[in-house]
């Protein structure tokens, strides 16, 4: 076989399996294979941890959405761990009844996750929910969550992300329709086992499930729940245990916040390769499906472009090559109209065209980031999300 159609050929697969076979497959297993869970109502100790810097603005919403919880208050606590906070953010915490509202200070900046390994060692609560500064929690949201711990088998349990609607761009309405297709993904998967991550603006674990994380890990909520399930237990998404969130406005506040992710996928694989060893994680298919694929994505769509432009000027080749990389071109030209025209980007195809080729760029750019930023656990505040400070680390 010509090489370059070779190449052609196994990007198309490459691209086709991680963006629509997965997902197939997916639906498929959890049709063939379900693994039932048992939900009951009971009603473990709870500690609500929130890791903050500078979220002054922020914490009485969010603190009233904790204590505003379906629970019992005598079985639930809010812990609020600072990290290294110079506004008014301890004033607002010391407001409320120190009775159900902790603060723990810390007075230099860390970064989260060696807030989260400090704020849980001194909790000696059942259950620890973790939730983000940002986001209104729904006030059954730790109910809808603890009832899937009562399955011993269970150890962490993620929440589900909503964005609000009011005031959404077309660009956002195209990484929300994003987050529908992510949000399928983990529901799937926990069904035939365990998501691959959690959402990090909520979920809970058993206490007894955490391991202490390296202070310099960006997603504390991939390498936690991973860490659970290395230890036999499942990691489900719970869809009624509801967080409330904005979309980005446009593609410059979505990068900001994608490529640290992504920094943290390639930070993982580097640090732990475990993760992709069938023999040490049992979800190792899903974990290669979900993440690897996806940072391998960019350069599969690289290789069948230009490899398809080989083929389509090669005198030999057929008019079908021809055709798809004139298709190709066209797939392209809708995603830059669509960065280029708010007006253009209203259309859905090219809306979803422009969020996809976005969400892509972002992958090499994350690469970029975690090649040369070492400091990329610590977020900056002077960058925004969503249209807003973003107030956690």
């Amino acid at each position: 076989m010509n090489p370059a159609l070779a190449v052609f050929l196994a990007s198309l697969a490459l691209l086709a399996y991680t963006f629509v076979g997965y997902p197939l497959l997916l639906s498929l297993w959890a049709r063939i294979a379900p693994r039932p869970v048992k939900r009951t109502p009971f009603d473990p100790s709870v500690a609500i941890v929130v890791v903050v810097h500078n979220g002054a603005g922020l914490m009485e919403r969010k603190i009233a959405s904790c204590l505003a919880q379906d629970y019992p208050a005598e079985r639930l606590r809010v812990l609020i761990a600072s990290d290294g906070s110079d506004d008014d953010t301890h004033e607002v915490v010391a407001s409320f009844n120190p009775s159900r509202v902790s603060l723990l200070p810390f007075p230099t900046r860390r970064g989260k996750a060696a807030c989260l390994n400090d704020a849980i060692a001194t909790c000696d609560e059942d259950v620890i929910v973790l939730t983000d500064a940002r986001q209104a929690l729904h006030p059954l949201a730790v109910r809808r969550l603890i009832d899937n711990l009562a399955d011993d088998t269970v150890g962490a349990v993620s929440g589900q992300l909503v964005f609000e609607r009011d005031g959404i761009t077309a660009f956002g309405e195209g990484i929300d329709a994003y987050w529908r297709y992510e949000k399928f993904l983990r529901r799937t998967e926990g069904r035939i086992h365990s998501s691959v991550g959690v959402t990090g603006a909520i979920y809970a674990l058993r206490r007894s499930c955490f391991r202490a994380i390296p202070p310099e890990t960006i997603l504390d909520d991939v390498l936690i729940p991973m860490n659970v399930v290395a230890q036999g237990y499942r990691v489900l998404f719970e869809d009624e245990a509801l967080a409330y969130d904005r979309p980005s406005r446009d593609a410059a506040q979505e990068r900001v916040r994608k490529v640290r992710t992504l920094a943290g996928n390639f930070q993982l694989l580097a640090s732990y390769p475990w993760l992709v060893a069938p023999w040490r994680n049992p979800i190792a298919t899903q974990f290669i499906s979900h993440k690897v694929m996806r940072l391998i994505a960019p350069l599969a769509m690289a290789l069948a472009l230009l490899t398809n432009a080989f083929l389509a000027t090669d005198p030999a080749g057929g008019v079908l090559w021809r055709l798809t990389f004139v298709a190709q071109l066209a797939a392209y030209a809708l995603a830059v109209l669509g960065l280029l025209s708010s007006a253009a980007n209203r259309i859905r195809l090219v809306k979803l065209a422009s969020a996809f080729l976005s969400l892509n760029w972002f992958v090499v750019l994350g690469f970029v980031e975690f090649l040369s930023n070492r400091n990329a656990h610590l977020w900056q505040n002077h960058q925004q999300v969503a249209g807003r400070p973003n107030s956690t680390t």
